[in-house]
């Protein structure tokens, strides 16, 4: 056992100025943020998906879409896992610092906020480079900014996976040493189990490899929600496989078909994601 990886313990605080700390955690969603809104200047200069947009409603949709990932993340943590607690206590509702952010509650609210958003915006997805394009249908105005959106999320994803590591926390299920030499003991579960380091495994799926995926999806030259769906059939794969070697959250365990509650919240997006990855392969295909 002395030879097993043992998890640094990281101090959660990366950097105090003065009475501020600065949270790892904190940082990684200030990193997040970061690279959304440089891949979506990169993206605007190159104009992959013709999405129309310009430099101010970036901007704009960023702060909506942060707004969308907090408090979508926290509801959805409320809703879909401690809901009983919080009927009972519904002044810790917003008591984000405590801790207690879903992914697929912030994917929720990131939905809210693109058709909000393209709602507003009638020339997002015009085709064409008339100066005033005619108003484009809302649906396809919702599946081209999804379309826009969609490859700037998978490095955030990675930051933000990659701030679990740096916690501690989220930790993997048991492992054997003998069989996955890169098994860690996590200081922080107390208890001197090797285990899967399924943040880091996180990075990687719903990280590096997604961001490769929807990269791909950009590239080609498919109809509407193409790119989206992609997006949303990879997440929901790369956390369903994922979550067999992740510890299931200790107050609820494993559910229905010894699914965990991350696997059965993905198992729609599979389902969606296929559905508009099928949409935009018959659709009109768009300029490369």
């Amino acid at each position: 056992m002395s030879s097993v990886w043992v998890h640094p313990a990281f101090d959660p605080i990366a950097l105090s100025l003065g009475p501020v700390a600065i949270r790892w955690y904190g940082l990684m969603y200030l990193v997040a943020f970061v690279l959304f809104l440089v891949g979506a200047r990169l993206s605007l200069k190159k104009d992959i998906q013709g999405s129309r947009l310009t430099t101010t409603d970036v901007d704009d949709f960023l702060m909506l879409g942060a707004l969308g990932v907090v408090l979508g993340g926290r509801l959805g943590y409320v809703l879909f896992y401690k809901p009983g607690y919080y009927l009972a206590n519904p002044s810790e509702i917003l008591a984000v610092w405590q801790g207690g952010m879903a992914f697929h509650g912030g994917l929720l609210g990131v939905v809210v906020a693109v058709v909000f958003f393209a709602w507003r915006k009638a020339y997002i997805g015009a085709l064409g480079s008339t100066a005033q394009p005619a108003p484009v249908p809302l649906g396809q105005r919702i599946l081209a900014l999804g379309d826009f959106v969609a490859p700037l999320v998978p490095l955030g994803l990675a930051a933000g996976r990659l701030g679990n590591f740096i916690n501690g926390e989220l930790w993997g299920r048991a492992a054997d040493p003998a069989v996955v030499p890169w098994a860690m003991i996590f200081p922080q579960a107390a208890d001197g189990i090797a285990r899967h380091p399924s943040q880091l495994y996180q990075v990687l799926g719903e990280g590096l490899l997604l961001f490769a995926a929807t990269a791909w999806a950009a590239s080609k030259p498919r109809g509407r929600g193409f790119i989206a769906g992609v997006f949303l059939a990879g997440y929901g794969l790369a956390r369903f496989v994922v979550e067999y070697f992740r510890e299931p959250d200790a107050f609820l365990g494993l559910l229905s078909l010894g699914f965990s509650m991350g696997q059965w919240l993905s198992l729609p997006l599979i389902g969606v994601g296929l559905g508009l990855m099928a949409l935009g392969w018959r659709a009109p295909q768009r300029p490369a």
